[in-house]
C-alpha cells in the first residue's frame, strides 16, 4: 500500500516539474506559493458555506501548511480581515503558526510577507489585513476582541482544566462579528476531549465540514525512516490509530478510564523530588503466555502520584524480565519492587533475587479480581491525584479496557500492565502503612 502511495506522490511531483520547465523566471519564482496547485485536495476549503472546517487528520498530514495556507488566502482576499490565532500557548503560536516551518511567514511569497510584532501578538500584512495570537490557556483574553476569521491549531492540547478549552472556543465565536461570513479553521490531530467531542457531535448534524485523514496521506513528503519509527513503536495500539491513521477514538461505556480523562492527567511541569519510588511487577504465567507488566511510579512532596516508565516486556523468560525490573530499580532509585505472587510467591522472589541480589522486594497477593483493585485506583485519577509523565500507549490502551463489571474489552489477553500500573499506585497511595508527617511544630 506504502509502496503505491509513493509511486503516486512521485508521479504527482513529476507533473508539477514539467509546467514549472513550462514558466519563465518571475513565474517560477512565484509557483512555489500556488497552493492550490501544490496542494492534496484534502488540505484545500471544502465548498459549501460552512462556518467551521476542521481538518482532524494524523501527525505529519500537512495540517500546519493547510492552515497557513488558509489564512494567507484570507489575508490576500480580504484586507478588512481581522484573524484570531488561536493555540495551546502564545510560545506554540508564535513557534509553529506564525515562525515554524509550515507557518504563515515561511508560506508566503517574498515580497508579500507579512511582519510579526511580538510585542502586540499581531501579524501585520501588506495589505492591511492583522493576524492576532491568542493561547487558550487564558480564555478570557478572547473576551472582547472582535474578529472575522480565525485558526484554531491542536484543540486536542488546548488546557483541560476549569474548562478552559471549552471557554476558549466560546469566546472565540461570540467575537466572530465583524464580518457577515465569519469562518473558522481547526486544525488537530484527534483526541477524546470535550471540545472535539462536542464538535463531532455538531458535524454529525451537518453544521460543521470535517476532513479526515491520516500520516500516510503525505508520505511523500515523510522520510521513510519516520514512518518505520512509529511502526516499530506504536504499530497495534489504539495511541496508532488515533495520532497516526487520525481516527477518533470513542470511549468505552462503562470502562473504569477513559481517554478524556487520561488526556487532563499529563503533567506538563515536571517534578522531580519525589518521596517515594516503586516498581511494581505483574509476573507472566509462562514466557510464552501474556506480557510481564513492570510500571514504575512515584509519591510527590505534594502528594500526587506519578506514572514514570512502562518497561513491561513480552515473552519473556523469567530471568529476562527479572533483569528489566532490576534495571528499572536502579535507574529509577526504587525505594521498593512491589511483585505481585499470586502465581508461585516463592518462584518470583528466587527469580528477582538472582538478578539483583539486593532488590527491595515486597510480595503482594491479589484477593480480589482485576477490575475489583483497579477501581479505588481509578477514582484517584478522577480527583487528580494521579499524573502521567509522558504518553503510555500500551498500559493506556489497556486502562481503557477495563470494566467496572469485571470484563477486559481492551487489547490482549491480560492488562497486565495496568494490573502493574494498580499494584504501585495502590502501594503509593492505599498502602495502610503510616507515612512521616508533621503533627506540630
Amino acid at each position: 500500500m506504502s509502496e503505491g502511495l509513493t509511486f503516486l506522490a512521485k508521479e504527482k511531483e513529476n507533473a508539477r516539474d514539467r509546467v514549472a520547465k513550462a514558466l519563465d523566471q518571475c513565474e517560477r519564482n512565484e509557483f512555489d506559493y500556488h497552493w492550490n496547485l501544490l496542494a492534496r485536495p484534502s488540505q484545500l476549503p471544502p465548498p459549501g458555506s460552512w462556518r467551521v472546517w476542521m481538518i482532524m487528520a494524523g501527525r505529519g498530514f500537512g495540517k500546519t501548511r493547510a492552515g497557513s495556507e488558509w489564512v494567507r488566502a484570507v489575508a490576500e482576499s480580504h484586507p478588512e480581515a481581522r484573524i484570531a490565532l488561536v493555540c495551546s500557548s502564545l510560545t506554540e503560536a508564535r513557534s509553529v503558526m506564525i515562525e515554524g516551518e509550515s507557518g504563515v511567514i515561511a508560506c508566503s511569497p517574498p515580497g508579500r510577507r507579512p511582519v510579526f510584532e511580538p510585542s502586540l501578538r499581531r501579524l501585520r500584512f501588506p495589505n492591511g489585513a492583522m493576524a492576532t495570537l491568542y493561547s487558550a490557556a487564558e480564555p478570557e483574553s478572547l473576551r472582547g476582541p472582535q474578529h472575522s476569521h480565525a485558526w484554531c491549531d491542536e484543540i486536542g492540547k488546548w488546557p483541560l482544566s476549569a474548562e478552559r478549552a471549552t471557554r476558549c472556543w466560546d469566546n472565540l465565536l461570540m467575537g466572530l462579528r465583524i464580518t457577515r461570513q465569519p469562518r473558522v479553521m481547526v486544525t488537530t490531530t484527534p483526541r477524546t476531549v470535550p471540545l472535539i467531542d462536542r464538535l463531532m457531535k455538531q458535524a454529525a448534524d451537518g453544521s460543521i465540514a470535517v476532513t479526515r485523514g491520516s500520516t500516510y496521506d503525505n508520505i511523500g513528503h515523510l522520510p521513510a525512516r519516520f514512518f518505520d519509527a512509529i511502526e516499530e513503536e506504536f504499530s497495534g495500539t489504539h495511541l496508532a490509530r488515533q495520532e497516526i491513521d487520525g481516527e477518533y477514538l470513542r470511549d468505552i461505556e462503562g470502562a473504569l478510564w477513559n481517554r478524556s480523562r487520561l488526556e487532563a492527567s499529563r503533567e506538563v511541569d515536571a517534578l522531580s523530588d519525589f518521596a517515594r519510588v516503586v516498581v511494581a511487577v505483574d509476573p507472566p504465567a509462562s514466557s510464552a503466555g501474556d506480557e510481564c507488566g513492570i510500571i514504575v511510579a512515584a509519591l510527590g512532596l505534594d502528594g500526587v502520584a506519578r506514572v514514570l516508565a512502562d518497561c513491561s516486556v513480552a515473552k519473556a523468560a523469567p530471568d529476562q524480565w527479572a533483569s528489566t525490573v532490576s534495571r528499572a530499580a536502579l535507574n529509577w532509585e526504587a525505594d521498593c519492587v512491589v511483585a505481585e505472587a499470586n502465581q508461585g510467591g516463592a518462584m518470583v522472589e528466587s527469580v528477582l533475587r538472582a538478578a539483583d541480589q539486593n532488590l527491595p522486594i515486597k510480595l503482594v497477593y491479589a484477593r480480589r479480581g482485576k477490575a475489583a483493585r483497579a477501581e479505588p485506583v481509578a477514582a484517584l485519577y478522577a480527583t487528580g491525584r494521579v499524573l502521567h509523565r509522558g504518553r503510555f500507549a500500551r498500559l493506556e490502551d489497556q486502562m481503557c479496557g477495563l470494566m467496572a463489571g469485571g470484563e477486559y474489552a481492551g487489547p490482549g489477553r491480560s492488562p497486565d500492565r495496568a494490573d502493574a500500573l494498580v499494584w504501585a499506585l495502590s502501594e503509593l497511595m492505599l498502602s495502610r502503612q503510616k507515612r512521616p508527617s508533621i503533627r506540630a511544630i
